[in-house]
């Protein structure tokens, strides 16, 4: 063997081995809590499975962030109750309502874009055919920032009932996906794309594409046939992991409800809002500002302190700084997410049942406070 060969087997054998010592070292790396101290992987995943069986949550994806990087994925439990197929880190979650937050930072870039104005009346893009007489002028109102805030005036779902406003728009609270879905036909007629799979495709090539989030979608595809997890009822039995007849038929971009992913794509978003990748940074302050501000009788204030609601996430004063928050809840999946930019703290968590209060609650009895 001539010396050259030797040479190359050497480095070749020295890069394995400090591969095999990196990536050693990036396993023992403990978990940074929110009141500073230090959890071992192992000890959290144990912690985890008995906050689980307890709860009889089946199964789960999870994400924690420290110093604005991931160091804590798991993927525990089960899919199916009755089978016992396990989760792994490709299992797909109903993400619910976290795609309302997701979806605000694609509204966001096609403002950057030009493509829209925040503060233009929707109704001068595209007039709404569902709104009450009663209700017309004062709709006319109703912009992106105020869709974004949730401070239309629009019901939670129409439920093809004409639309009858609660509040003059951008003067109080009220919850709803009917508003934010009214946005995304907004934006699909602007981009010429509709509402369906093409404006999925758009925010493929705009937001899941950009972040690295490969499987993350609004719509149904072969994967999400093959990966998705079922979900579970209030009873704990299985519910499907396919399109159910009489529900999502898997087609249309439900900007407020049909995001699919699962903890670790879904916190390169987180990632991304705390170190600011995507969008300018004015953007970033405008998107995280306090836009509505809580009355002190508002039910959200009152039971979990939540102070007001950003473009896209609702905040929270904490000790450890502004807390953005949103939760996601399709009954039988339920998911969760906050951020703390002062802390580069994050979480994600997605699960298939409908027990993520109390699984928040004994997390937080664990690591420090999460909601």
């Amino acid at each position: 063997m001539n010396i050259s060969k030797k040479i190359q087997i050497c480095l070749t054998m020295i890069i394995l081995y400090c591969l095999t010592v990196l990536n050693a070292c990036a396993q023992s790396i403990d978990v940074t809590t929110l009141n500073g101290k230090n959890i071992k992987k192992e000890k959290l995943t144990s912690e985890i499975k008995k906050i689980m069986n307890s709860e009889k949550i089946p199964g789960l994806s999870m994400v924690i962030i420290n110093d604005n990087k991931v160091v804590y994925h798991e993927a525990l439990g089960v899919s199916n109750i009755k089978t016992n197929i396990p989760v792994d880190k490709q299992s797909i979650f109903e993400g619910a309502s976290l795609s309302k937050p997701i979806f605000a930072y694609f509204v966001m870039k096609m403002a950057e874009k030009g493509v829209l104005d925040l503060d233009k009346p929707l109704y001068e893009y595209l007039p709404h055919p569902g709104i009450s007489p009663e209700s017309m002028e004062a709709y006319k109102l109703i912009t992106a920032r105020m869709v974004l805030a949730h401070q239309t005036g629009f019901p939670n779902h129409a439920n093809n009932q004409l639309i009858k406003l609660a509040f003059t728009p951008g003067t109080d609270f009220m919850y709803s996906g009917e508003a934010y879905q009214y946005l995304a036909a907004v934006i699909g007629i602007l981009k010429g794309v509709g509402f369906k799979e093409q404006l999925n495709e758009l925010f493929r090539d705009e937001v899941t594409h950009t972040l690295g989030m490969t499987h993350s979608t609004f719509i149904w595809n072969d994967y999400l046939e093959s990966h998705k997890v079922f979900g579970h009822n209030s009873k704990g039995n299985p519910t499907s992991n396919t399109l159910v007849e009489g529900g999502w038929n898997g087609k249309t971009f439900n900007a407020y409800s049909s995001l699919h992913s699962e903890a670790s794509e879904y916190a390169k978003f987180i990632i991304a809002m705390l170190k600011r990748e995507g969008l300018n940074n004015e953007t970033f302050d405008d998107m995280i500002k306090e836009h509505t501000h809580f009355s002190n009788d508002n039910p959200l204030k009152q039971q979990v302190g939540q102070t007001g609601w950003g473009l896209g996430f609702a905040q929270k004063s904490t000790k450890y700084g502004v807390m953005h928050l949103h939760t996601g809840n399709n009954h039988d999946f339920q998911a969760y997410t906050m951020f703390i930019p002062k802390q580069k703290y994050g979480l994600v968590v997605f699960i298939n049942c409908d027990k993520m209060p109390l699984f928040l609650e004994k997390l937080s009895n664990l690591i420090g406070p999460q909601f």
